[in-house]
């Protein structure tokens, strides 16, 4: 199949993983309340193929939902290929190969979407009185959430006042009823911004929520750009190819023609509820919710046999770590090679729960630059964190490119050799915070600020593009020509 267009159309997708025997179709009745979350869970958990719930009690007939749409895979050589399809990838993409895709669509000219005067997403249209939420299968996703969340996997689509800036981000939605939502508007996240602009002139904001979208549009929703950037163009850009969009019924946005389902309405201007708490993507339960604004759905849109993706969110990995976390290094990445600092790779480490980010620094360029570690830690601060990425982002692991940043091995144990507890952490107290960091205190969200970090894994001598010693390991210790007789002799010497 056309890897383009599985990354285009959500339904192509899912048959591209039934094709690779990494969808599982459960015909067996299950339930929205909790059983399909725990199944999903402990997918993400074994690394077991996506479950796709074809029949779940109590839902509008033929609606059904996806769980783990990019969570990783237990088949060798292809632990990543669920996120690389996303983006149009090969099954076997290595961690470097999709930054590098990502990076290249940064740097692409813009492709325009293709506006339709309609598509599969108007096969059904709810309107007003017709809106009824919970005939959805709306799932339960964890025992203490305070709420069924009808928005794990979906982006709003949002638009400034005066046209120019077409947002889509990545947002959760809590149901409240069968026409209202609740969620989180953070006000330095785009959806905030736009929203204050809506604020100024006295009206409520005009809103879409998208899910089953096309699965690229899904991750460049994910992606930190800057603010007044318009995310459909990136689609296009990453693919070499237009993403079909068409009008809402209720309001002047553009979403995804052939997307699964759209909720669209207005966020309120000053109407708020309670939301949550629901089990993070930091891997906690929390105890209590927030208030937050009311979403009201004016209408709903949707395919035939609709399907709702959803992630189950909790320790790593899952969607917020894969795609997120993704995202986010390819734009840290992008960033510090424009401002020239001496940076090869960038990863958010799956298992850190997107709470850090390892730089890969090339010693060579480094020792070039004639600096030490505290210098060029704030260096890196006053690049990185006064970026949006590096807004969402609360420590930085500096090592050299000898190590392989996406192997967490190897990350553990340059953070355990080669880090000075006394001499290698450098703390940014008056640095903005990203408020759903974990470990951040009452004061800490009240002040705004005080959860970066930088982590120092480069030894002194690095500094000076020196190492005293080698990595005693299979690629470091032995002549290539010894590697290659055993690697070729592999399957000769009984291994499998």
């Amino acid at each position: 199949m056309n890897l383009v267009n599985c990354a285009l159309d959500f339904r192509s997708f899912i048959a591209e993983l039934g094709y690779r025997k990494d969808l599982l179709n459960i015909q067996r009745e299950v339930s929205a309340d909790l059983e399909l979350a725990a199944i999903t869970r402990r997918v993400y958990e074994q690394r077991l193929p996506a479950p796709l719930f074809s029949n779940i009690r109590d839902a509008m007939p033929g609606a059904r939902v996806l769980g783990a749409p990019a969570g990783m895979s237990a088949m060798p050589g292809q632990a990543y290929s669920r996120l690389a399809l996303h983006l149009g990838l090969a099954a076997n993409s290595t961690p470097k190969q999709i930054i590098a895709a990502i990076r290249r669509a940064v740097k692409a000219k813009p492709i325009a979407p293709e506006y339709c005067s309609s598509g599969l997403v108007k096969e059904n249209i709810w309107l007003d009185n017709e809106v009824d939420l919970s005939r959805f299968p709306v799932p339960l996703l964890h025992a203490k959430d305070g709420g069924r969340y009808f928005g794990t996997y979906g982006f709003h689509v949002i638009q400034s006042p005066d046209g120019k800036w077409n947002s889509w981000g990545i947002g959760r939605l809590m149901m409240l009823d069968r026409n209202r939502l609740t969620g989180p508007v953070i006000a330095t996240q785009h959806i905030g911004l736009i929203r204050e602009m809506w604020r100024q002139e006295g009206k409520s904001t005009p809103w879409a929520m998208v899910f089953g979208a096309p699965p690229a549009a899904v991750a460049i929703a994910g992606m930190p750009l800057a603010a007044g950037v318009s995310e459909p163009d990136y689609v296009g850009a990453l693919l070499g190819k237009s993403i079909a969009v068409t009008k809402t019924e209720t309001n002047d946005l553009w979403v995804p023609a052939n997307a699964e389902i759209v909720l669209e309405g207005e966020i309120s201007l000053s109407e708020q509820a309670l939301e949550g708490p629901m089990g993070e993507y930091h891997g906690y339960q929390p105890t209590e919710g927030h208030q937050q604004p009311v979403f009201h759905v004016h209408a709903i849109t949707f395919r035939n046999n609709p399907i709702l993706p959803i992630c189950v969110a909790g320790t790593p990995p899952e969607e917020n770590h894969t795609i997120w976390g993704t995202m986010i290094s390819a734009q840290l990445l992008e960033i510090m090679q424009q401002a020239e600092l001496p940076v090869d790779l960038v990863w958010c480490s799956y298992e850190a729960a997107t709470c850090w980010a390892v730089i890969a620094i090339d010693t060579a360029k480094l020792a070039a630059m004639k600096t030490h570690a505290s210098d060029f830690a704030a260096q890196i601060a006053q690049v990185v964190f006064s970026s949006h990425a590096g807004y969402l982002i609360p420590k930085l692991i500096l090592v050299s490119n000898d190590i392989d940043i996406s192997d967490i091995n190897q990350v553990v144990w340059a953070l355990a050799t080669r880090c000075h507890p006394a001499r290698d952490h450098f703390i940014f107290p008056a640095i903005k915070e990203f408020p759903m960091v974990p470990y951040l205190n009452s004061e800490d969200k009240i002040r705004g600020c005080g959860g970066k970090a930088i982590i120092n894994c480069l030894l002194p001598e690095q500094f000076y593009g020196e190492m005293h010693a080698k990595t005693a390991c299979f690629e470091h210790s032995y002549p290539q020509s010894i590697k290659n007789k055993v690697l070729i002799n592999w399957k000769n010497y009984g291994f499998r």
